[in-house]
């Protein structure tokens, strides 16, 4: 990719699919591991005459930036999909959006600000948008164009975050998880719990439990290792990743969050463990995607299942006493990413259109 700044004749655009158009069931499925993400940039280099790229893949959404022909459109970029084994453009036409020009841009600095999560104000995204610009630039897709662009992006989220109150409550995912559970059983300083993975969510969920007093947290992992270190730290224990259905008839809630691509807890293996804790009720919640949880998992008796959409309706219960900072904050975002899409036209190095 040229990465040519002056983009005379040259169109800024982003398809994508999330959370605001998309069921949980069609993410999961658009879902990208690390090695296919590399694959996607090496079939958009190859593929397409993309001048720049970025792709942007988290558990809510999928979304492709890029600079190109100014004559190109929507449909010639879901056409450039069509022979990538791991997406199948008919989703983007149906569940997907298509932005160009400044609304481009707008989009890119509401979703660094967390306007645009499941969760308003949550401060992962930003983490999240600056680890895909990294590999942008590490994939060299990334040139003068959309890197002024995310610069920019990621000033304005951070004053967002310091001059309005988008973030104000518990709107973390660990934090979300753990008020959920709070809520089911109350004080959780007695509860037993199972945290099956160790990501970042993991981690983040492990320290909103510890943060509530709670002290029985077992944990596990794929890397024993890491899951016995986070143990020893927090006073917990660990155990193999494929000890969890063994334990599960010990446990009052358990939260997952791995990087499998499908289903790790099936409703015959919850239904076992069922049968050995009579009359007490399992929680699960799942924050991952795809999904750790067979989803036929919730109709069992006694079995209370959460995932990530049922976690962002209650996190944005609030939202009606953020409302005014909402709309406060996307306002002034917005005049930001307007100044600077006029400062790249008029400096030449913006493609016109949009």
């Amino acid at each position: 990719m040229s990465g040519k700044e002056n983009g005379g004749g040259s169109k800024l655009f982003l398809q994508g699919v999330s959370h605001q158009t998309a069921p949980l069931e069609v993410r999961e499925k658009l879902a990208l591991s690390g090695e296919q993400i590399g694959s996607l940039y090496q079939y958009l280099e190859d593929s397409t005459s993309l001048k720049e790229c970025l792709v942007i893949n988290t558990c809510n959404r999928i979304e492709i930036f890029g600079l190109a022909g100014e004559s190109h459109d929507q449909d010639w970029f879901l056409h450039q999909l069509d022979n990538f084994n791991h997406l199948e453009s008919d989703w983007f036409s149906k569940f997907g959006y298509w932005k160009s020009g400044v609304e481009t841009v707008r989009h890119l600095f509401e979703l660094a600000a967390g306007l645009d999560s499941q969760r308003i104000g949550e401060t992962e995204i930003f983490g999240q948008v600056k680890g895909s610009y990294a590999l942008g630039v590490e994939k060299k897709t990334v040139g003068p164009v959309l890197h002024k662009i995310l610069q920019k992006g990621f000033h304005a989220a951070k004053w967002a975050r310091t001059n309005t109150a988008i973030s104000r409550g518990q709107v973390s995912l660990g934090n979300v998880a753990v008020d959920l559970a709070r809520r089911i059983f109350g004080n959780l300083k007695s509860s037993s719990i199972l945290v099956a993975g160790m990501g970042e969510v993991g981690e983040m969920t492990v320290k909103a439990l510890i943060s509530r007093g709670v002290k029985n947290i077992t944990v596990a992992n794929r890397s024993s290792e890491k899951a016995l270190d986070l143990a020893t730290e927090i006073g917990g224990r660990a155990i193999p990743f494929a000890e969890c259905p063994n334990i599960l008839p010990e446990m009052d809630i358990m939260i997952t969050s791995t990087a499998a691509r499908k289903w790790i807890f099936t409703r015959k293996m919850i239904a076992k463990a069922l049968k050995r804790r009579p009359h007490k009720p399992l929680f699960l919640i799942d924050l991952a995607v795809p999904r750790d949880i067979e989803s036929e998992v919730g109709k069992l008796p006694g079995v209370y299942l959460y995932n990530l959409d049922d976690l962002s309706a209650i996190s944005n219960a609030n939202l009606k006493l953020r409302k005014d900072d909402v709309e406060i904050c996307r306002k002034a975002l917005w005049k930001k990413a307007d100044r600077l899409w006029e400062s790249l036209n008029h400096s030449g190095g913006q493609p016109r259109g949009g």
